[in-house]
């Protein structure tokens, strides 16, 4: 038996056969980094679903006597992230924060995506003077930074939460929008839509059913990928006062807003909120990546 026909059979016995997304899911699944970056953000969903359980005590109660005339006690037996300049239980608003931080995050993606694929389909798919037309909308909207182009949408629609996942979102647009454009050129001159083509299938189902199914994969990652971001930004937004104008709502980003004055004295209430968001964005970039190396080809390691 030759070397070619040893490996072949290797490679048969490694990899499970069953399409792309069977194969992706048994690769993804052997990613020490996606298993684990999926039981972060797994614990931290159970914990926003299950916060009004989990919390010790309410995210907005105030017990002013408990600070005892000194400001921000930190970490106790008996609050284990300490207490804000309010008395609030900081571990308790940790929790109900995540609930904040995961639905903007998963609102303003589903934005973004939802729009950018659509114009990407199209110019992809259409292609011409409508291709070159949504392309450089697109081009104009990617000179301006994202976030201060986010920045600008929410004091245009004024402070909040709903503003804050519409700002994202619209952010997100350009970059769904080029990658899917990207993957429908490459994959509508392919043998199976021209074959569709040739038969009199409507234009409409060969994108439906042929191209979007071989052309998704990428924008998936990207949605994976953006997801981290959006929180990221989110929070940003939030520290610059453009979240929920209410101080009491239990947002990662607006607890840090005022954290600044309290950085010598309880440098807790800007450490804690701050690694809650960095553990979130990395358990959702290890996904990212794992979904990446899963569905690319080029990035599959064979071991």
């Amino acid at each position: 038996m030759s070397v070619v026909e040893l490996e072949a059979r290797e490679v048969s016995l490694e990899a499970p056969g069953g399409g792309l997304w069977s194969e992706a899911w048994y690769r993804l699944r052997r990613n020490p980094g996606a298993i684990a970056g999926a039981f972060i953000l797994a614990g931290l969903v159970i914990v926003a679903i299950f916060a009004p359980w989990i919390a010790p005590a309410s995210p907005r109660e105030q017990n002013l006597a408990a600070l005892e005339g000194v400001c921000c006690p930190g970490p106790s037996a008996e609050h284990w992230f300490g207490l804000d300049e309010l008395g609030r239980d900081e571990l308790s608003r940790i929790i109900y924060g995540t609930r904040y931080s995961l639905l903007i995050g998963v609102v303003s993606v589903s934005v973004g995506f939802a729009i950018g694929s659509v114009l990407g389909a199209v110019a992809g798919f259409i292609g011409g003077f409508v291709d070159t037309l949504i392309m450089r909308i697109i081009d104009i909207w990617l000179t301006i930074p994202g976030f201060l182009m986010a920045i600008g949408i929410v004091a245009l629609l004024g402070p909040g939460l709903t503003q804050i996942m519409i700002a994202i979102g619209v952010i997100n647009v350009p970059l769904f929008a080029r990658l899917l454009r990207g993957a429908v050129l490459a994959q509508r001159e392919n043998d199976f839509v021209l074959a569709a083509r040739s038969v009199g299938v409507p234009r409409r189902s060969i994108l439906a059913a042929h191209i979007l199914p071989n052309a998704i994969s990428p924008v998936i990652v990207q949605a994976t990928l953006a997801l981290a971001t959006a929180i990221i930004d989110a929070a940003g937004l939030g520290f610059l006062g453009l979240g929920p104008q209410d101080p009491s709502t239990p947002e990662w980003g607006t607890m840090l807003t005022n954290t600044v004055r309290f950085l010598q004295t309880a440098p807790h209430l800007a450490i804690i909120p701050g690694v809650a968001i960095v553990i979130t964005a990395i358990s959702i970039n290890l996904i990212g990546d794992g979904l990446r190396e899963a569905l690319d080809p080029k990035l599959r390691s064979r071991g």
